[in-house]
Parts: structure tokens; C-alpha cells; sequence
């Protein structure tokens, strides 16, 4: 048995080195690698494998059990090569009997293919020599055939040139250019061959008529009442006459440009017509039909033309391309004239259609221009011009309304009423205004138009981006016409009837309330449709954040309302302030006569309070009708000169009851608490008032201040703010703190004073009074 083993193993080895030596990839390589580098379990299989080594290996990593488990399983690895090897050989030996086979099938089919062979030859050469008698039999016949249809080819062309002249003038007289054109360049190399000698005469006449010929051809190139295709017929007739059409190529082309200038002149009267007709009838549709066909019809020829002028002249077509360009810019010109001139997003739409279509048939024929694309950039353009001339007519509108406020009050035209009207005016153009314009644009996105489909995106950030400047340019005009922003140019078309004008007080409160409806109402209101219909867009770009931010500009508006707001106070403020100088820079105060009267000054100041108060009745709401009594005031409740301690030593003698009012007086400034006097000024009229009120007597004061009193200057005092103390009661609502003022002014005229004596309480009433009277029976209505 061990016998047996020795043989088999030596084939199965040698079996394997076949095998690896065959499907090994680098034989050599695999056979300088040492020995060390294989020593593994699994470098059996590779043919560097050393038995004594792998068994050496085996036995030190595998005890008896894994040896025995191994032996099994190489036993029968070697049983599957050997099947495997005899199933090759068996398929092998198959494939060689199936070949054996074959040949000897050949060759038993091929004995008998000699013999056909020579029989077929013999045959072959019996039809050939026949053939050849044949061919002999009939040369000369059919060379006698053949010279005779030469002939007669020869004299059907001879007959043609004789009868040429003929035909080219029947073909004159019929018009058919184009069969007298194909006789005549049939008959060019017989002339070229023949023309100077035997058809001398045949020539020269068919030479003239051809020159008729290529004469009415140019004629009807260039009659306008023929048509493109018949007049593109005629250049390729000249051409095949060899007529140098490149001067004529000039010639058409500026015929085409010609045809362009008038096609441009046609849609600039559609376009005035649009505008014309929608100032005139705003109500009414527009009918576009009749002309929108015309000028279609007329591009519809200008494309036919371009066509039959590029089969013409295949190089020209750098020319018609920029032909093209120019059409469409010359629209887009127009367009953008008239988008200045101001017009609805309607009349816009029909020009871009009618722009379209224009684009849409010339790129049918020439596509090389790229029409879509360069209209696209073109449309770009004019809607953006479109959005910013919207807004900037829409500031012109509300300045058109604020302008009127200052017209009106110089002109004295519906004074009592002009302030509140114009408010409104100014605050319907801005809040109906700006709907309008939302409803405009709106319309330029549900449009349809492949011109406008690509421009959504621009369309609402332009929208956007246009609210946002156009408040700000809205607060920039607000401060030119109060007087704050004397150097802003931009607006000054908008101020026409402002500049040089003096401001009115009333057109700035004007638009302090204003500026509080744009925050608190059109801000709000705008900003819903804006989010409604107008958003998305996102052309911008994330890194320049939102195109319209309302928290900002109701900031700015908020601002600009105080800011406007506190400007009126200070101009009637200051105006009263003038009035107030002049009462005590002129008097002579040391030597001021014994007081009789209510100055006139105090009427003078009621006066312009009662203005003010028109003024803010028209604009401002009213207030909490709460007054602010002496008992309701953080101060105290006691003053200097209404201390009962002060009616107790009137009896005394006038020095000393001078210097105990003196006296009471400091004293009382001492313990008293401080008063808080000018408080944030809300957007009411009697706010607004008090406010006023409040700044003129501490001008009073400090005017008094500056001054020096006898006695009689300071009891001239004392009764002009005693009666203002009677009449100011109910026009303020801080009640307690114009009294503090007035006291404060009393007090300033007795420090002032040489001898600080005031009036007595029944002299003081009984002039009050008289005043009172005087007052009712000058105003009887208003009393």
C-alpha cells in the first residue's frame, strides 16, 4: 500500500507544479524567493513548496489529532485533482476523435471534384470563343451606331445654339428669367469653344439678351413692390450668370436697414399710442389688436427677408446678427423712454409682448444671435429702470401733497381746515400709494411672458429692496422740507415750491404725525402684502441679508416723528421767544410808569397760543382729559407766593412786607421739593401746548433776569403774569408746573427789583378783571 502511494503523490506534485507554473503570474519572480519567506501552512500550493520544511512546520504547530485531521483532508484533495485531471483528458480525447473524423470527410467529398472542375472549365472556354465570333461579327455595326448618335447629339446641340437667341427672348417677354438663365449657361461651353468662330452671331445675340435679362433682374432686385422672395430669386439668377453680386450685397443691405428704421418708427407710434390712450381713458381697455398685427406682419417680412438674405449671402452673417441686436435695443430704448415718462405696469406688459414676439420669429432664423438671451439682459434692465421710476413717482405724489400745506397757509386758502386735509391727502398717497404700486408689480409677476418668467426673482427682490430705499429717501425729503438737510440735492425737483421759502411750523407738524402713521400703520400694512405676495426672491444672496427690513425703518420714522415733533415746539417757541425780547430789550424798566393796564404783549402771546392751538387741534388727538393740579404734582404743595403767612403781613408796611416775601421766598426753596417741570412730550394737543407754555415762560424768566426793575416795572410784571396765571388754567394740562414757571418769573423780577413792592390783592383783581371784560366784548364768539 505504501508502494502504491510513492507514484501517486509524485503525480499529483508534478501535476501542480504544471498547474502553478501555468496560471502563476511571474514564474521567476515566485522562484528567487527564499525559502524563509514561504514557510507556511499555505505555500503548499506554490512552486517553491518544500516538503521537508512544510512537514517540519506541520509537526511543530499541530499536535496528532490536527496531523491526522490533515492527512484526511489532503487525501481527499488528491482524489478531486485526479477526477478533475481525467475529465480534462477524457474531453480532450473527445474533441481529438470528433477532428479525426472531419478529415477523413474531406477527403472521401474532395475525390470526385477533379472531374467537375475540367467540365466546367471546358464549357467556360466553348462560351468565350462564341462570345468573341459574336463580337467580331458586330464591331464594325456598332461603331457605325455609335457615330451615328454622336452625330445626332451633335446636331440637337448645334440646332439649340441657333435657336438660343430665340428662346432667351421668348423667356424675356414671358418673364421666366430663371428657364432663360438655365438655357444660357448650358450653352456657355460650346460658346467658350466655338464662340469666336462658327457661332459668332449665335453669341452676340444671346450675349444681348442676357444683358436685357440681367438688367430687369437687378430691376426687380431693387423695386420695393416686388417681393423678398422673388427679389432673392433674382440675386441667385445673377449669381449663376456670374453677375459680381457683391456690390449689390451693400446695396440690400442697407435696403434692410431701411426696412428696420421704418419696422422702428411703426412700434414707437404703438407705443404712443398705448400711453396716450391710458391717460386718456384710464377706464377703458386698450385696443392693441390692430396695430400689434400690422407690426407683426411687418417683422414677420423683415424675418422673411433676413432668411432669403442670409441663402443669398451665406457670409453675412455678423451683419444680420447685429441688425437683429439693434432691433431689439432700439425697443428697449423706447421702452425705457417711456417707462421715464411714467406708465402702468399694462401698457409695459403689451410692449415687452410686443417685444417678445419680435424676438421669438427673428431667432427662428437666426439663432446664432442668441435674441432670448440678449433680451433677457435688455428686459433686466428696463424692469429695474421700471420698479425705481414707480417708487420715485410715488415720493413725488406724497411731496406733491406735503408741498400744498405750505401753499395753502402762505395763500391763506381754507386755513381752518388745510392742515387736517392735507394730512390725510398725504397719508392716503402714501398707504393707497403704495398699494397701487404693490398691484402694479403684482401684475408684472402673474405674467406669463417668457421674456419676464426668468426676472421673478429680481422682480421681488427689486420690490423689496425699492420700499426699503424708498422710505429712507422718504425720511431724507421729510428733513429737507422741515429745513433740517439744507444740503441734499437729490430732492431737489421734489422741493421746488419749498426752496427759498421760509419752512411753516405747521407743515412740520405735519409731518411729525405723519411719520407716526407710516410706523404705526402703512409700515405694518405694506410689510403683510410684501409677505403675501412678494416673497422669496432670494436673487440677492443670503450674505446681504433681507432686501426690506421694517423693524429698521419703523425705527427711523419713529425717530424722525419726535425728531419733527420737538422741531415745531422749538419754532413757535423761538418765534414767542422773539416776541418776549422785544417786550423787555425796548422799556426803559427803571423808569417804567405806574402799571394800569394788562400789557399788550400778554394778548400778543395768547395769540399765538391760540394759534398753536388751531394748528394742533387739525393734526394731534387729545389727551386724557386729566389736568395736572397743584395737589397731583410731586412738589410741594406750598409755594413762596402763595404761602398764607405772605396774605398775613400785606397789612405791614411795603418795606418790610418786601423783604418777608424776599424771605419767605428762599426759605421755601430751601424745604421744597423739586419739581420735575419738562416732561417727555407725547403726541397730543395738550402735550404739545404745556410743552410750548413751559418754554416760554422759562424764557420769561431769564429775559426778567437780564433786566433791572423799579417798582412800577415789577408790578407791571406781577399783573401781566397774574393774568396769565387766570387764562393759562385751561389751555394747560400740567397745571402745578406752570405755576411753579410763573412763580419763578415773579420771583426773578423781585431779585431784580430796587424796590420789590408788589400790588395790592384788590388793585390786582380789579385790573385783572377789567381785562377780562375788555377781552370778552373784542372776542364775543369766543367768549
Amino acid at each position: 500500500m505504501g508502494v502504491d502511494d510513492v507514484p501517486l503523490d509524485d503525480k499529483a506534485k508534478r501535476m501542480r507544479d504544471l498547474l502553478s507554473s501555468f496560471y502563476s503570474p511571474d514564474p521567476s519572480s515566485a522562484a528567487t524567493n527564499t525559502s524563509s519567506k514561504y514557510a507556511t501552512l499555505d505555500a503548499i500550493n506554490t512552486s517553491s513548496f518544500d516538503p521537508d520544511q512544510y512537514m517540519n512546520l506541520l509537526a511543530q504547530k499541530s499536535n496528532l489529532e490536527g496531523l491526522l485531521q490533515r492527512h484526511v483532508e489532503m487525501a481527499a484533495e488528491i482524489k478531486n485533482l485526479d477526477t478533475d485531471l481525467q475529465m480534462l483528458v477524457y474531453e480532450n480525447y473527445n474533441k481529438f476523435i470528433s477532428a479525426t473524423e472531419t478529415i477523413k470527410r474531406m477527403k472521401n467529398n474532395i475525390v470526385g471534384m477533379e472531374v467537375n472542375m475540367e467540365q466546367l472549365l471546358e464549357k467556360i472556354m466553348s462560351v468565350q470563343s462564341r462570345s468573341d465570333g459574336v463580337n467580331t461579327s458586330l464591331f464594325e455595326k456598332r461603331e457605325h451606331i455609335e457615330k451615328l448618335h454622336r452625330t445626332r447629339n451633335l446636331l440637337r446641340k448645334v440646332q439649340f445654339i441657333y435657336d438660343l437667341p430665340t428662346r432667351l427672348g421668348k423667356c424675356i417677354k414671358s418673364e421666366a428669367y430663371a428657364d432663360a438663365v438655365r438655357f444660357y449657361t448650358g450653352a456657355m461651353p460650346i460658346f467658350k469653344a466655338y464662340g469666336d468662330s462658327s457661332f459668332q452671331d449665335c453669341k452676340r445675340a444671346s450675349e444681348e439678351a442676357v444683358a436685357i435679362i440681367m438688367k430687369n433682374l437687378q430691376g426687380k432686385l431693387f423695386s420695393d413692390s416686388e417681393s423678398i422672395q422673388t427679389r432673392a430669386e433674382a440675386v441667385v439668377l445673377l449669381k449663376q450668370l456670374d453677375f459680381p453680386v457683391d456690390s449689390l450685397k451693400a446695396k440690400l443691405l442697407e435696403k434692410l436697414e431701411q426696412f428696420l428704421a421704418d419696422l422702428q418708427l411703426e412700434s414707437g407710434e404703438i407705443s404712443n399710442a398705448s400711453v396716450d390712450s391710458d391717460e386718456t381713458f384710464k377706464e377703458s381697455s386698450i385696443p392693441d389688436s390692430v396695430p400689434s398685427t400690422a407690426h407683426e406682419a411687418s417683422v414677420r417680412e423683415l424675418v422673411e427677408a433676413v432668411r432669403a438674405y442670409r441663402v443669398i449671402f451665406p457670409d453675412s452673417e455678423k451683419q444680420l446678427i447685429k441688425l437683429a441686436k439693434d432691433l431689439v435695443s432700439k425697443h428697449f430704448e423706447i421702452t425705457q423712454q417711456y417707462i421715464k415718462k411714467r406708465i402702468c405696469s399694462a401698457d409695459l406688459l403689451r410692449m415687452f409682448r410686443i417685444i417678445w414676439t419680435d424676438v421669438v420669429l427673428m431667432d427662428e432664423v437666426l439663432p446664432e444671435a442668441g435674441l432670448p438671451d440678449f433680451s433677457l439682459e435688455a428686459a433686466h434692465v428696463a424692469v429695474k429702470q421700471y420698479v425705481a421710476s414707480t417708487f420715485s413717482h410715488l415720493l413725488l405724489n406724497i411731496s406733491d401733497s406735503l408741498v400744498k400745506v405750505q401753499l395753502r397757509q402762505k395763500e391763506g386758502v381754507g386755513k381752518e381746515y388745510s392742515l387736517q386735509v392735507a394730512l390725510e391727502a398725504s397719508k392716503k398717497a402714501v398707504i393707497q400709494g403704495s398699494m397701487d404700486v404693490l398691484l402694479d408689480f403684482r401684475q408684472l409677476l402673474d405674467d406669463n411672458l417668457g421674456l419676464l418668467v426668468k426676472l421673478r426673482g429680481y422682480i421681488v427682490d427689486w420690490v423689496q429692496e425699492g420700499f426699503q430705499d424708498f422710505f429712507r429717501r422718504l425720511d431724507d425729503h421729510f428733513l429737507l422740507l422741515s429745513g433740517r438737510n439744507k444740503s441734499a440735492s437729490q430732492d431737489q425737483g421734489l422741493t421746488e415750491g419749498t426752496q427759498g421759502d421760509k419752512v411753516l411750523a405747521a407743515l412740520v407738524l405735519v409731518l411729525a404725525q405723519l411719520s407716526v402713521f407710516i410706523e404705526q400703520s402703512a409700515i405694518p400694512r405694506i410689510t403683510e402684502e410684501i409677505a403675501a405676495s412678494f416673497s422669496g426672491g432670494g436673487v440677492r444672496g443670503y450674505e446681504y441679508g433681507p432686501a426690506f427690513v421694517p423693524g429698521e425703518i419703523c425705527r427711523i420714522f419713529r425717530a424722525a416723528g419726535e425728531k419733527f415733533l420737538n422741531l415745531y415746539i422749538n419754532m413757535r417757541t423761538q418765534k414767542i421767544s422773539v416776541l418776549l425780547r422785544k417786550r423787555f430789550t425796548t422799556p426803559n424798566w427803571v423808569k417804567h410808569k405806574e402799571p394800569r393796564e394788562v400789557h399788550m404783549f400778554v394778548d400778543l402771546f395768547l395769540q399765538e397760543l391760540e394759534a398753536i392751538g388751531t394748528e394742533v387741534k387739525q393734526i394731534l388727538p387729545q389727551g386724557l382729559l386729566r389736568k395736572h393740579r397743584r395737589t397731583d404734582s410731586n412738589g410741594s404743595t406750598t409755594s413762596s407766593r402763595s404761602n398764607p403767612l405772605r396774605d398775613d403781613k400785606i397789612s405791614r408796611s411795603n418795606t418790610q412786607r418786601a423783604r418777608s416775601q424776599l424771605l419767605e421766598t428762599h426759605l421755601a426753596k430751601l424745604f421744597k421739593q423739586k419739581m420735575e417741570i419738562f416732561t417727555k412730550v407725547e403726541y397730543t394737543q395738550e402735550s404739545v401746548v404745556t410743552t410750548i407754555v413751559k418754554l416760554c415762560l422759562k424764557s420769561l424768566q431769564e429775559f426778567v433776569r437780564l433786566q433791572t426793575f423799579n417798582r412800577s416795572g415789577f408790578q407791571q410784571i406781577q399783573l401781566d403774569i397774574q393774568f396769565l396765571r387766570t387764562v393759562l388754567k385751561e389751555t394747560v394740562e400740567d397745571e402745578a408746573a406752570i405755576d411753579f414757571l410763573l412763580d419763578e418769573v415773579i420771583v426773578a423780577a423781585s431779585e431784580r427789583c430796587l424796590d420789590a413792592i408788589p400790588l395790592e390783592p384788590p388793585i390786582l383783581d380789579k385790573l385783572i378783571q377789567a381785562k377780562l371784560v375788555k377781552s370778552r366784548e373784542q372776542n364775543p364768539i369766543s367768549s
